[in-house]
């Protein structure tokens, strides 16, 4: 009898790899094995549409039952893996069951980073990385009146939106001199602030949280400052951390994230990877990366997919792709933006539009553009062929 191919996480990795592998022609078991109770859903909707009540959980999920069942591929929720043992390919679960492998493919993401501010647990405090952390916060919102985000990176800005447009009065405390300031420059950070300002959203920039104030239930946040800001909903969106536990203790290579190669293959032959949890060496950018976008691990699981059949899909040379979406706008982004020598900022912000590109030796390597499409395509294009881009 056949062994499976194992996939161990349930993210949008897991299950585009395992439909590629069906596509591809595997013939033999795939079972994905995920922590979480609910069948595998979309992430980037929790602090989007989620959050803004326009979509539910239901509408979220990357495919319906049926599809695993069509396709064969069988879902163990609610499980976790705790060992891997590369000599006999078998994994080890928490109940103590043993599972063999033929192939074994790591798609376990990323969990949020943390930081404790009370000396005892207090109602009222949330991190965003799962459905249930949206449902928590979901049922919160209904009576909530002062929310502060604690960070000022995508997940509490798109927080703040939609907290916002729910009548919630939303501070945000950033650490840094600017919002988003490890990812984007300052022209950008400017237009994202002016834009959660006009809607009396507050951001506090140069602003450290220091500890929370409560009962049982949190009422405010004192900053470093010794400023006290009233709340009784706290998010914390400090970045987050790949979940490397398993490959390190089964002795993958792993630095920043599992390492893999352009063909999405770690230093065990039998073992893949794909998503936030991987790092590889990007063949435009000439460094090891880790991307923490769909698009990134849509083209990692294609890849790893191609691999555990036999065949090779480089993808090291795809140009990473993010977007999110605050109150009227979408803001694209495109590249990385790192080691540049050269700015150009097209559009007043008086149109709605902004576009920055960043060049290095006259070849665009990024671009962060918001509400253009159509040069947010010409942009992914011109970094692809090593191109300036003159628009």
């Amino acid at each position: 009898m056949s062994l499976p191919c194992i996939i161990i996480g349930a993210s949008h990795a897991a299950v585009q790899l395992s439909f590629n592998l069906r596509q591809q022609g595997w013939q033999h078991d795939i079972i994905i094995i995920g922590n979480e109770s609910h069948m595998p859903y979309q992430k980037p909707p929790l602090s989007k549409s989620i959050m803004s009540q326009q979509k539910s959980l239901e509408e979220i999920l990357l495919k319906k039952d049926e599809f695993y069942q069509d396709a064969n591929i069988r879902l163990m929720l609610n499980t976790n893996v705790t060992e891997i043992d590369r000599s006999t390919k078998t994994i080890k679960l928490a109940n103590g069951e043993v599972l063999a492998y033929s192939k074994l493919a790591l798609c376990t993401g990323a969990i949020a980073n943390k930081i404790s501010l009370s000396d005892k647990p207090l109602l009222g405090v949330h991190y965003l990385r799962t459905a249930e952390d949206a449902a928590k916060i979901q049922n919160q919102l209904t009576h909530a009146k002062n929310a502060v985000i604690i960070g000022g990176g995508f997940i509490g800005l798109e927080l703040a939106a939609a907290f916002n447009q729910r009548g919630v009065h939303v501070t945000i405390l950033e650490a840094q001199e600017n919002i988003l300031q490890r990812v984007v420059t300052s022209e950008v950070a400017q237009f994202i602030s002016s834009l959660h300002q006009q809607h009396g959203v507050e951001i506090k920039n140069c602003c450290i949280a220091k500890r929370l104030t409560g009962d049982s239930y949190v009422s405010a946040v004192v900053c470093e400052s010794g400023e006290s800001i009233p709340a009784d909903l706290i998010i914390i969106g400090i970045g987050i951390t790949p979940v490397t536990t398993l490959a390190t203790k089964a002795n993958l290579d792993v630095d920043n994230g599992i390492l893999i190669n352009q063909f999405a293959v770690t230093s065990d032959p039998n073992i893949v990877a794909a998503g936030d949890c991987c790092s590889y060496f990007h063949s435009i950018y000439q460094r090891n990366v880790r991307v923490e976008s769909i698009q990134n691990a849509l083209d990692q699981a294609k890849s790893a997919a191609a691999s555990i059949m036999g065949k090779e899909i480089d993808f090291s040379h795809n140009i990473p792709r993010f977007w999110s979406d605050q109150y009227d706008i979408k803001l694209q982004m495109c590249g990385l933006i790192d080691g540049y020598d050269n700015v150009e900022v097209i559009n007043p912000q008086d149109y709605g539009q902004l576009s920055v590109l960043y060049r290095k030796d006259n070849k665009l390597i990024a671009a962060v553009i918001i509400n253009n499409p159509l040069m947010m395509k010409q942009a992914i294009s011109a970094i692809a062929n090593q191109e300036a881009f003159i628009h």
